[in-house]
């Protein structure tokens, strides 16, 4: 295994740490929706498959898409720069 094989294996279980510290410890309002899992999903998904670029890349920005929509969702009005 390379370097860059490591790191991919590296991430993947920090990502997967932080995930179960977030679902095991948070309370019911800091729990991940099943849209932010998703996104999760996607993106954990794009790393596993950045060896083919285009395949990767795309995976993540569909993960990035849906996290930022479950964002907005969890905002309440979906205007999260008003300060209302």
């Amino acid at each position: 295994m390379d370097i860059s094989g490591l790191y991919i294996v590296l991430s993947v279980f920090v990502l997967l740490v932080i995930v179960l510290l977030v679902f095991f410890t948070g309370n019911e309002k800091n729990r991940l929706t099943t849209l932010a899992s998703l996104a999760f999903v996607f993106v954990l998904a794009g790393i596993f498959f950045g060896e083919n670029r285009a395949i990767g890349y795309s995976l993540m920005g569909i993960g990035m898409v849906f996290a930022l929509i479950d964002i907005f969702r969890r905002s309440g009005k979906g205007n999260p720069g008003t300060g209302d």
